[in-house]
């Protein structure tokens, strides 16, 4: 049997970094995964350079049944806090643009960091090491109040006053993704939010894709949204083409709040009068309308556009000086507000993170301490989603602080 004040379950990004803060403070503190490399996500983020938080963040970037759960977290931990952790460790970083923040030379200054950082905290790892079983005591050697769990591994029995679940999510299964945490949360009785795949590409029926499949590798700006009127969700990113459906920026945004069997809406030429100039290019020129429209957007899309419409009743493959005012205001309303409805997602293999999980009903937004005493949930597998573009980590490091000072203040008390 050995003792620990606190067990970290998860050596990512959130783990790591809760391990190390808490470390430091003063506690005893055991990492164990049950795989032997550490923070594979962040190795692989950002084409290898992780982006690995964003300047503009704030509560509003954040997703989840009670949006509003992340504020006091976020607001204790910025990312200033951050960036000049990576200061003081001589990393050298830069804003590449809207707010994200990457490393110039590697991914892995950061895991070096978080290593570090456990390493000054006296923090003890455990890998590979898989967990069997978790039990709870209401009686504790440690101080009155404080229970006790007893966690077998395959590398022995701990003894610990407090556990972090810091498992992620499903996203991305071949670098380990598994469904611990939700499992130990449902052990425990706390209620989860059910997980879906997040920031993922968005698929099509293969036989309606068939006209627009050959755009595959196409990109370029767009303005897409989904949702009601009421409730509608807009971004204004790149799109790209794949031979399955939608992929980029714009769709992994907006990914994150779509629900299934509901329409996406997008505009192929934001900031562009359509009909406008379709309507000039009628009154002076006598080229094909694909021609014209490729003024206005890339020509493969034009080329595919005016195809597309034939299946649609329209007959746009004429001259644009012979086309009826009608046919170009279909034209242009279809090209702005092109109406489709995905038939799925990548699923977990390509989503980027994992939406939904533990229930933040069940979690204190001060120190991330569910209702189950001693127990603690930060990272991914918390009912808490960013956006695209380094808000995920930010919301790792913000909960991982969070619990380290709570751990302190309750393990640590006189």
């Amino acid at each position: 049997m050995q003792n620990f004040d606190v067990v970290v379950m998860g050596a990512g990004a959130a783990g790591l970094f809760c391990a190390g803060v808490a470390g430091q403070l003063g506690l005893k503190v055991l990492v164990i995964d049950h795989s032997d490399k550490v923070a594979e996500k962040i190795r692989i983020s950002g084409g290898g350079r992780c982006n690995f938080t964003n300047l503009d963040t704030s509560a509003a970037n954040f997703l989840g049944n009670n949006p509003n759960f992340c504020r006091s977290a976020l607001s204790s931990y910025t990312p200033r806090h951050f960036t000049d952790l990576l200061q003081r460790h001589g990393i050298a970083f830069h804003e590449k643009h809207k707010g994200q923040l990457f490393c110039d030379r590697s991914s892995e200054d950061i895991i070096q960091m978080l290593l570090a950082e456990c390493d000054a905290g006296g923090v003890t790892r455990w890998q590979p090491c898989s967990l069997k079983n978790i039990v709870f005591s209401a009686s504790s050697p440690h101080a009155e109040g404080i229970g006790s769990y007893e966690i077998e591994s395959d590398r022995g029995t701990i003894r610990c006053a407090a556990v972090v679940i810091a498992t992620g999510g499903l996203s991305i299964p071949k670098i380990g993704a598994t469904d611990l945490g939700y499992r130990i949360a449902r052990q425990f009785g706390l209620r989860l939010i059910e997980p879906r795949p997040a920031l993922v590409p968005l698929t099509f029926d293969g036989e309606a894709w068939a006209p627009y499949a050959a755009l595959a590798g196409l990109s370029l700006p767009v303005q897409i949204e989904t949702g009601s009127k009421k409730a509608k969700i807009s971004f204004l990113e790149d799109l790209l083409f794949t031979h399955r459906g939608l992929s980029g920026p714009a769709v992994l945004q907006i990914s994150s709040y779509w629900q299934a069997g509901t329409p996406i809406r997008i505009n192929l030429a934001p900031g562009t009068e359509v009909l406008q100039a379709l309507m000039r290019a009628k009154a002076s020129s006598r080229k094909l309308i694909a021609n014209e429209l490729a003024q206005l957007v890339p020509s493969r899309l034009a080329d595919a556009w005016v195809q597309a419409g034939a299946s649609a009743g329209h007959d746009w493959q004429r001259p644009i000086n012979e086309a009826s005012d009608k046919a170009l205001a279909a034209l242009a309303e279809r090209l702005t507000r092109w109406e489709l409805t995905p038939t799925g997602t990548e699923a977990y293999k390509k989503a980027e993170v994992t939406a939904g999980g533990v229930d933040t009903r069940d979690l204190s937004s001060q120190t991330m301490e569910s209702k189950q005493p001693g127990l603690y949930f930060i990272g991914e597998v918390v009912d808490v989603t960013g956006w695209l573009g380094g808000y995920n980590f930010q919301w790792a490091w913000a909960s991982a602080y969070a619990c380290a000072q709570g751990l302190a203040a309750k393990l640590l008390k006189k």
